[in-house]
C-alpha cells in the first residue's frame, strides 16, 4: 500500500501543488472501493486533481458535467433501437473513476441515479441489471459557498461517501510554487505528463493488504463508542449511521497500511474521524448560529470517549 502511494504521489505531484493529505485519502479510498467528496471554493485545483489522480491509474476515467438540465439517462445510459434490436448504450458513469463535477448543480432526480451505482456497484436501466468495472470509484466536487442555483445533496447520497476532503487555500510557499508549473496559456501543461503507474490489480492489492490490518476488540470498540457519541450530541439532530462505523473502520485500516502497519491504532482512528463522519452529521439551527461546526461536533464526540490503551 505504501509503495503503490509513494507511486502515484510521485506522478500526481507533477502538476498538483500540495494536497498530500488529500491524495492519501483519494488513494485510500481507491484501495477501499469508496467513493470521495472533494469540496472547496473555487479555483482550488478540486477537478484539477481528480483528473490527475485518474491519470496515475491504469483504468478508466470518465467526467461528468453536473448541469441542471440533466437527466438521470445522461448519466447511466439508455435503451436505443439499432437495427430491429433495442441495445444497452452505457453512459459515463461506466467507468472504473468518474468523476462527478459540481455534483450539487444537478436536481435531485438525477443525483439519485448514483445512488444504486455508488452502493450496489451496478447500474438498473429498463429493468436489467449493468455490473460497474470493478474498482469503481466516485469523485465528486462541490462549492460549499455558492448555493445559488444549486440542489444540496440529500443525506441518504452523502452516507455513500466514504471521505469529504476539504481542500483549502494552499500556503504561500505552496502558493508561489504553483505559479511555477508549466502552462500553455491557461492550462496546465504537466497534466499530460503523469504516467499511469498503477493498475486495476494494483488496487485490488491494495484492498487484499488493507483487509489484512488487524482490528482489536478495544479498538472496534472505540469507533463504535466515537459513531455513537456523534448521536448524542446537544448540537446535532442527524448523528453518524452505522454504515458511518463501518466506513470508520475500513479507513483506519487503510491508514495504518499507508504507515506500513498491520494493525489499527487508536490514533488512526482519530485521524479519520473528521474526513469520515463531518458530512454525514445533521446539526440543529441553533448549533449553526453559535458556528458549532461538524468538526467541533467530531472533536467533543472524541473528547467524550476514552481512549483505549
Amino acid at each position: 500500500m505504501k509503495d503503490l502511494h509513494d507511486r502515484v504521489a510521485t506522478e500526481v505531484r507533477r502538476a498538483i501543488v500540495g494536497q498530500d493529505d488529500a491524495l492519501a485519502l483519494l488513494l485510500s479510498a481507491a484501495a477501499l472501493g469508496g467513493h470521495v467528496l472533494l469540496e472547496g471554493p473555487p479555483g482550488t485545483a478540486k477537478t484539477l486533481l481528480a483528473r490527475a489522480f485518474a491519470a496515475a491509474l491504469d483504468t478508466s476515467f470518465r467526467r461528468i458535467q453536473f448541469t441542471p438540465d440533466m437527466l438521470p439517462s445522461d448519466v447511466t445510459g439508455t435503451v436505443a433501437l439499432r437495427g430491429s434490436d433495442l441495445t444497452f448504450r452505457p453512459g459515463p458513469v461506466f467507468a472504473s473513476v468518474v468523476l462527478a463535477d459540481e455534483i450539487n448543480r444537478t436536481p435531485p432526480k438525477t443525483q439519485a441515479a448514483l445512488l444504486e451505482a455508488m452502493e450496489e456497484r451496478q447500474v438498473t436501466v429498463d429493468g436489467e441489471s449493468h455490473a460497474l468495472p470493478d474498482p469503481f470509484i466516485v469523485v465528486a466536487t462541490q462549492n460549499p459557498i455558492e448555493y445559488e442555483g444549486t440542489y444540496p445533496l440529500p443525506e441518504a447520497q452523502l452516507d455513500r461517501f466514504l471521505f469529504r476532503i476539504v481542500i483549502d487555500y494552499p500556503s504561500v510557499d505552496d502558493e508561489r510554487a504553483l505559479l511555477r508549473l508549466a502552462r500553455r496559456g491557461l492550462e496546465p501543461a504537466a497534466l499530460d505528463d503523469v504516467a499511469a503507474v498503477a493498475t486495476a490489480a494494483d488496487l485490488r492489492a491494495a484492498r487484499t493488504s488493507v483487509d489484512a490490518v488487524r482490528a482489536t476488540d478495544a479498538v472496534e470498540a472505540f469507533v463504535v463508542a466515537v459513531v455513537r457519541a456523534t448521536r448524542e450530541l446537544p448540537g446535532v439532530t442527524l448523528g453518524a449511521s452505522p454504515r458511518a462505523a463501518v466506513h470508520l473502520l475500513a479507513a483506519a485500516r487503510a491508514a495504518a497500511a499507508l504507515s506500513g502497519r498491520d494493525y489499527i491504532t487508536p490514533d488512526d482512528v482519530t485521524r479519520m474521524a473528521s474526513p469520515v463522519l463531518a458530512h454525514r452529521l445533521l446539526l440543529t439551527p441553533e448549533a449553526e448560529l453559535d458556528r458549532f461546526g461538524a468538526t467541533d461536533a467530531i472533536t467533543a464526540a472524541l473528547a467524550a470517549v476514552p481512549v483505549p490503551r
